[in-house]
């Protein structure tokens, strides 16, 4: 199981995913909507300085507690820009 956690507030977002690719779409989908907006709007004071850190961190839910298998950093929107950090040439910075 996927999950997208925002590693700068430590804050879970909506969605359980069964695979990768479907908590990528997730992704590619909030890459499109302004920085400034839900979900990407940080939920912090400083808000308008701040932006969102997704990772994609994978999780074996058979055992209790979770045990994670994997966690990596996949994208960032801030108003600097959305910034990609995957290999995968499908997505681009924009």
């Amino acid at each position: 199981m996927f999950v997208i956690e925002d590693e700068i507030h430590a804050e879970w977002q909506e969605g359980r995913f069964s695979t990768r690719d479907e908590a990528l779409s997730e992704l590619e989908h909030r890459a499109k909507i302004p920085w400034d907006e839900r979900p990407n709007v940080a939920p912090c004071t400083n808000w308008s300085k701040c932006g969102r850190s997704y990772e994609l961190v994978e999780y074996d839910d058979t055992t209790s507690p979770w045990t994670e298998l994997s966690r990596s950093l996949v994208l960032e929107i801030s108003a600097e820009g959305v910034r990609w950090h995957l290999p995968d040439a499908k997505i681009q910075n924009s």
